[in-house]
């Protein structure tokens, strides 16, 4: 009876523990997903588990609370996450919140190669990378080219014809895109502010030159939209998403990629420093870049993807603006923001106020 008793209790012993050892391989199996709504659609996360044997838990997000929940935890708490690239390597130089992209396990050849570049350059520290692209979208021109065909570069919005018929912000976006319509290069002066002061100081001349032509400095979007629906407008400086919603209702309005470069904003993926799932995070990278996976993001979330070819994939009629706007010398010719310096905003916002209160 004893041998029984201490057979039994093995059996359900080792019951237990094979019991235990698969709720943690459950558990290891899972990836923690820290994103922005619409770039892990629920349709996707299906497919991906399907295709994988991985189960997915995503917690959406901004910037400022990915930034705040890895600071809290010393990187912890999830297995992959997706900051803008401006939102990397001040944050890894400070507090060490990432651990670095094994590239080696990235399918590279999914990815747009100037984007790819361009986002590991921006999110180097050290020698190490640590983000590639996921999604991303530009500010560039919305022009009604039956009305401004003339208006291929931000310079053009202060030809005399337009006078009282575009419109722009008053943000910092307006004075980057400035100064690169007129020669400049703002982003290779960050690390020197007395030359980053010169050329503020030529395009608060330009933008002080320019204000006759001004209808209305916008702060909204729908302030935008409506600008140019009425034809009070002709010509802006706004989002690739604007100007493809104004052509979806009037043809002759679209977005205008400059020729010295629409700006482009990328959220990335990165790795946290104590995530613990690498191997879920990698796969879901090399999943969702996959051109007809990434088409469903750009289908839930607006917004196009680092992945290359996925265009041919997304709605006839969105992909036919995006190619209209975005051939592919004008996606390699987009400025990338990368990390602003402390001290820069605050020139930039003295600018931007003598800008305002000028006559």
């Amino acid at each position: 009876m004893k041998h029984l008793n201490r057979r039994a209790a093995l059996l359900i012993s080792a019951a237990g523990l094979a019991a235990t050892t698969l709720a943690g391989a459950a558990s290891a199996d899972t990836l923690r997903l820290l994103t922005w709504g619409g770039y892990a659609p629920e349709e996707l996360i299906a497919k991906f588990e399907a295709a994988t044997g991985h189960t997915v838990e995503v917690t959406l997000s901004n910037n400022e609370e990915m930034i705040a929940k890895l600071r809290a935890t010393g990187g912890g708490g999830f297995d992959l996450i997706q900051p803008s690239q401006d939102r990397i390597a001040g944050p890894q130089a400070e507090f060490g919140i990432y651990k670095p992209i094994d590239l080696s396990k990235i399918n590279t050849d999914l990815f747009i190669p100037s984007m790819l570049e361009a986002t590991k350059a921006n999110t180097t520290v050290d020698g190490k990378v640590y983000g590639v692209p996921a999604v991303w979208g530009t500010s560039g021109l919305v022009v009604n080219t039956k009305e401004a065909p003339m208006v291929k570069d931000y310079l053009d919005l202060c030809r005399p014809e337009l006078a009282g018929k575009v419109t722009y912000r008053l943000k910092r976006p307006t004075l980057i895109a400035f100064a690169f319509s007129m020669g400049m290069d703002p982003f290779a002066a960050y690390g020197d502010e007395a030359a980053y002061q010169e050329i503020l100081d030529k395009v608060e001349a330009k933008l002080i030159e320019c204000k006759p032509n001004v209808k209305a400095y916008w702060s909204g979007g729908d302030e935008l939209l409506n600008l140019m629906r009425s034809g009070e407008t002709v010509a802006s400086m706004a989002w690739d998403t604007g100007g493809w919603k104004l052509n979806a209702e009037n043809p002759d309005i679209t977005f205008v990629a400059p020729t010295s470069g629409a700006l482009g904003w990328i959220d990335t993926f990165a790795l946290p420093a104590k995530g613990k799932n690498d191997q879920a995070a990698y796969d879901w990278i090399n999943f969702v870049m996959q051109p007809e996976n990434a088409a469903m993001i750009t289908a839930a979330a607006g917004n196009f993807t680092a992945s290359a070819g996925s265009d041919e994939y997304v709605d006839d009629a969105l992909k036919a603006r995006y190619q209209a706007s975005f051939p592919p010398e004008a996606v390699d010719n987009i400025k990338w923001y990368p990390p602003v310096p402390a001290g820069l905003e605050a020139l930039e916002g003295a600018v931007l106020d003598r800008v305002k209160a000028a006559n």
